[in-house]
């Protein structure tokens, strides 16, 4: 990660399509979905297939991946607000990550291109399944429930300034994927499984095109029975002068009820208020998330892709 540049890698065939806009690394200790495109796109310059469309893929915090660190001076998950955007302020590391981000964006001139859609790569820092995190706006649900993994609703109409917000107030279709634990070889995988099922949704990619059938796509189908959608009803933030120490043992998706010891803050107990499920408990020393909590709806059957 030492001299990653911005652009990852592109890819198109010449042919008419949509746009596939990929970030990771938005968070510098989250290496995962950097590395998994590094790979797909090796794979994609070796092999050759025909797609409709161009996939590109972009480094978020550069300067956070080299020093190995969550951030720099604030959560670049966090500036994408209509008032940095708009005041074009850049007083901060990540915000002017984020004006190179746009910009990048903006050299995929719109007008070239059917429909843009976007994938955002993230991991955890517990144990968690993979799943997407959505907002259920414009056609992004949809979208969303033409791939395998649990689906998580409401995360960017709680926390404001993400990216997948953002992207998603000017256009954009597409969600952030958590991909499993910072570093497990497992959530290398399971980005290289949703990069590829995405360049086949949105730029109609055959898998026998490629030399070898994508393993990690195919991992990746097999979880499609057995997926759930939570909705996230509470948010336990955080401010920068909090002591927080989350329970150890919790990972994402494990039940919790009422009375559950869940976490310390300023030397005082939290319990749970709800029955439901814990999501992304804070295991790291960065972050003003402490814990979700989530509760499952009704799993509804999935729409047809959208291409």
């Amino acid at each position: 990660m030492k001299n990653i540049g911005r652009i990852i890698g592109e890819y198109d065939s010449g042919r008419k399509g949509n746009l596939l806009f990929i970030t990771a690394g938005i968070h510098g200790n989250e290496p995962a979905g950097v590395l998994a495109l590094q790979k797909v796109f090796k794979s994609l310059q070796e092999d050759q297939p025909k797609i409709n469309g161009k996939v590109v893929g972009v480094v978020g915090n550069r300067k956070a991946l080299q020093n190995e660190v969550r951030f720099i001076d604030e959560d670049l998950n966090r500036t994408w607000t209509s008032e940095n955007i708009d005041g074009g302020k850049n007083d901060t590391q990540e915000k002017m990550e984020m004006f190179k981000i746009i910009k990048t964006l903006q050299e995929c001139s719109e007008n070239q291109f059917e429909k843009r859609f976007f994938l955002d790569c993230h991991t955890t820092s517990s144990n968690s399944e993979p799943y997407i995190s959505v907002q259920d706006v414009n056609e992004n649900l949809n979208w969303a429930n033409s791939f395998p993994t649990y689906i998580i609703r409401g995360f960017s109409d709680i926390v404001k300034g993400s990216i997948d917000r953002y992207f998603s107030q000017i256009g954009l279709t597409g969600f952030t994927f958590e991909a499993g634990q910072h570093q497990s070889e497992v959530s290398v995988d399971n980005h290289k499984g949703i990069i590829w099922l995405s360049i086949k949704n949105a730029c109609d990619l055959k898998f026998e095109d490629l030399k070898e059938y994508p393993k990690s796509a195919q991992m990746l189908k097999i979880k499609k029975p057995n997926r759930k959608i939570f909705d996230i009803i509470y948010r336990h933030g955080l401010s920068d002068e909090d002591e927080f120490e989350m329970m150890p043992g919790f990972t994402n998706f494990q039940p919790i009820q009422k009375g559950d010891l869940l976490a310390h803050q300023n030397n005082k107990p939290v319990y749970s208020e709800w029955d439901a499920y814990i999501f992304m408990p804070l295991y790291q020393s960065q972050g003003n998330d402490g814990f979700f909590v989530v509760k499952e709806i009704e799993n509804k059957k999935p729409s047809p892709s959208i291409h």
